[in-house]
């Protein structure tokens, strides 16, 4: 037969219970705006009965708060990181995009086609009398105005892609330490509940790391029970890559090199690539979030990188590229030396040069180390092969504008004399960077051998020709001075090559550059589209994920007063039990 004090047990077992969940409310409240903060309950149940000898064989003990736990739910947290990691993406292009957009800007008096229109002003005006100095003198600066446009712009665009490398680093340290932290939240959290207690706190504080790390990549978590069902630690995973971050208590970083080589021509020094700690490949493309993005838009070429099939013998220290996906000089974006993969096989090259066969551009590199093993057969690229349009793609588009362009207005131009009588020189120049002289291009693009070739002239050395500058006479304006100083077909060809609509694919060289701008603005739209579509549809997901996990204050009113009720009817069972037993022991008897 149970204890004649049994009741004030059952009484005091629902004041410690409610006791509890009152403080567990009141937990809930102060936490209610706190970032990362999961909704605790207290889990209740019956006390376990005892036996007694009496016809109702058991009878109940009161009630026991069992646990304190989480009301969150992994899927929510799955589908919040993928997104996460999406809008991360979309967010980091956006920016970059706005940036690169803003560059091309054509509002104001200095855009691409605003320079190039006063240029063919200029020149027109120069018809009217071709030994007006003067008007010569404007040809030129308005020349000059659109080459330093060129190398502003591509400056600018080298400067974003060093911001966008910047940010790499500061990205791979963040992850790093984030992975740091989880790892030790994870020891301190089995520490807690190898006794069968829960570390809610300290969970929080590891899914708002996991929160933030799904920003900068597409990340795996996964939990599982070690030992017994009820207590024990638990093995806990982050993957990124298919790799693991985080393995319970150990974990691996990511390490950033610095690139030897470039892998487009007008590359700024120093981009980094990112490897595993332990010297595994990391692969940024297709990674997702922030890393992507950086990657796209720092390396991004389109694919149009150098391709082609691979023929050489092992041993050899060159390999030739035939077959290739460019064949003309004015599209040539690889560096003077740079990286070549052969099959799976990445060899450095100290130089190339290119011959022109039946039409076609042949390309041969000197490697720094022998070929392991037979190239013929296997497919070539130079540099990597992105898919985006990033920095390097619009830099390789200005280059080829500023080719073609400069070596059709240089071809007729070399055609005529100038006002000395002499042969008519390169306007367009390139500035050589060790010499700082002007190149002597050569105009026979058949020609093999890249000596001379327009390949030398990028947007970011564009100019005008030194000699010209200092003496607009130079200019040559017709085909045979001798005929008089106002002769001006040569003039009238070079106006008519500024309306060439066979120069490029898409028209004359001003719908070349209007296409360019025009491009950029729509990149940049896509990708300020993309970015407010995911953080309409990340708020939907942390909305459902908060409509589970988080604090609803109203919610948590009530059952602070349900608590509180209960709390008192415990009290009140305690109170008529004293009273029973002060009946019985101080009123009973003689």
């Amino acid at each position: 037969m149970p204890s004649t004090f049994f009741g004030l047990n059952i009484g005091t077992s629902g004041l410690y219970t409610y006791q509890a969940a009152l403080n567990t409310t009141a937990h809930n409240i102060s936490n209610a705006e706190t970032t990362g903060y999961t909704r605790q309950v207290l889990n209740q149940s019956a006390s376990k009965p005892i036996s007694v000898y009496s016809s109702y064989g058991m009878v109940g003990t009161g009630v026991t708060g069992t646990s304190i736990t989480q009301t969150r739910n992994s899927y929510y947290d799955t589908k919040y990181r993928m997104n996460n990691s999406l809008y991360g993406m979309y967010k980091t292009k956006e920016y970059y995009m706005s940036s690169i957009e803003n560059y091309f800007n054509e509002v104001n008096d200095t855009g691409f086609t605003k320079s190039f229109t006063y240029l063919s002003g200029a020149m027109q005006t120069l018809s009217d009398d071709p030994s007006d100095e003067t008007k010569r003198t404007q040809v030129v600066n308005y020349a000059s105005q659109l080459t330093d446009y060129f190398k502003t712009t591509v400056t600018s665009l080298q400067a974003v892609q060093e911001e966008a490398n910047t940010e790499l680093k500061a990205s791979v340290d963040r992850i790093n330490s984030i992975a740091e932290q989880v790892a030790m939240l994870t020891k301190q959290i089995n520490v807690v509940e190898v006794g069968g207690e829960q570390a809610n706190d300290l969970r929080d504080a590891r899914n708002v790391l996991l929160d933030e790390l799904s920003s900068f990549a597409n990340i795996t978590v996964e939990e599982r029970k070690v030992g017994f069902d009820s207590v024990g630690t638990t093995a806990f995973e982050v993957r990124m890559d298919g790799q693991l971050l985080v393995d319970s208590t150990d974990y691996n970083t990511l390490q950033l090199i610095s690139r030897t080589e470039k892998h487009n021509v007008n590359d700024v020094d120093g981009l980094y690539d990112v490897k595993w700690s332990n010297g595994q490949d990391f692969r940024l493309n297709g990674i997702g979030g922030n890393l992507q993005a950086l990657y796209e838009l720092r390396d991004g070429n389109n694919q149009q990188n150098l391709q082609g099939n691979a023929s050489g013998s092992k041993g050899d220290t060159s390999v030739k590229l035939t077959g290739t996906n460019v064949n003309s000089v004015l599209q040539l974006n690889i560096p003077e030396s740079g990286t070549i993969t052969i099959g799976n096989q990445q060899y450095t090259y100290s130089s190339f040069d290119f011959a022109v066969v039946d039409g076609k551009y042949e390309y041969t590199f000197q490697l720094d180390s022998p070929l392991k093993v037979d190239a013929t057969g296997n497919k070539g690229s130079v540099g990597e092969s992105i898919d985006y349009k990033g920095i390097p793609y619009y830099m390789d588009q200005m280059n080829q504008f500023a080719r073609t362009f400069a070596s059709s207005f240089n071809g007729i131009h070399n055609g005529g004399q100038d006002l000395y009588g002499n042969a008519g020189l390169d306007i367009f120049n390139a500035t050589n960077k060790v010499t700082g002289e002007n190149y002597n291009f050569t105009e026979d693009f058949t020609a093999s051998g890249k000596a001379n070739s327009y390949y030398y002239l990028t947007a970011a050395n564009f100019t005008i020709n030194s000699e010209i500058v200092a003496d607009v006479k130079k200019l040559a304006t017709g085909s045979d001075m001798s005929q008089g100083i106002e002769q001006k077909d040569i003039l009238d060809k070079l106006v008519a090559c500024i309306d060439d609509k066979s120069m490029f694919s898409n028209g004359t060289p001003s719908s070349f550059l209007q296409t360019l701008v025009a491009n950029v603005g729509v990149d940049s739209k896509k990708a300020s589209n993309f970015a407010d579509n995911q953080k309409n549809i990340l708020a939907s997901i942390s909305n459902q994920r908060l409509s589970e996990s988080g604090v609803d204050t109203d919610e948590e009113g009530v059952n602070l007063i349900k608590y509180q009720n209960a709390y008192g009817f415990s009290s009140k069972v305690i109170s008529v039990m004293n009273e029973v037993l002060d009946k019985l022991i101080n009123e009973t008897g003689v």
